[in-house]
């Protein structure tokens, strides 16, 4: 028996915040069978439920210096249930997304295709949130691929106005696009 296995969840929890790897260990091997029937019994899919322990797991060893756990057993399992909800949300949106755009005749798709559709609409849905110079030069440049000069001259504005708006519609893209989602 290991002196991990003597510890309480707090004693462990002050361990794993100073990134004691035996720590995270007798974490995983205490938790992990009952956090797998937690996943399985809401998604009734073994891969997925593997998963999501999985991703659990990984995501409270990146996030360990700035959790403050008092019940470990609780947390993880809200985790689990959490992270089983988000999966359910992104699996019913693809099967929207598939429903919407597929073809009567194909019944499968690619994950890329999915995954292009998918990344357009977040694409448009953040373009129609821009200011409306700054979208209209966006989809000038960049949906009916218009040089910088041809935006300006379009628009009535100058060139270096051009370059701001698109270069803010580009942060502003990037911004949003980086940030975790609950699809």
């Amino acid at each position: 028996m290991s002196r991990y296995q003597q510890q309480t969840d707090a004693d462990l929890m002050v361990s794993l915040c100073e990134g004691n790897g035996h720590t995270f260990a007798e974490i995983y091997d205490r938790y992990w069978k009952k956090l797998l029937a937690i996943a399985y019994a809401h998604c009734r899919n073994k891969i997925i439920a593997e998963e999501i322990v999985q991703e659990v797991f990984i995501s409270l060893w990146k996030r360990r210096q700035e959790l403050c756990i008092d019940n470990i057993d609780a947390y993880l399992a809200t985790a689990v249930r959490l992270s089983v909800f988000k999966q359910y949300l992104r699996q019913k949106r693809r099967d929207q997304i598939i429903e919407q755009t597929a073809d009567r005749g194909i019944v499968a798709w690619d994950e890329e295709k999915i995954y292009t559709r998918f990344l357009q609409q977040q694409i448009n849905g953040i373009v129609e949130t821009l200011p409306d110079q700054c979208r209209l030069v966006f989809k000038l440049s960049r949906v009916e691929g218009l040089t910088i000069p041809e935006v300006a001259l379009k628009m009535g504005i100058a060139e270096k106005t051009a370059e701001a708006h698109l270069t803010k519609a580009l942060k502003v893209l990037k911004l949003k696009l980086n940030r975790p989602c609950l699809w």
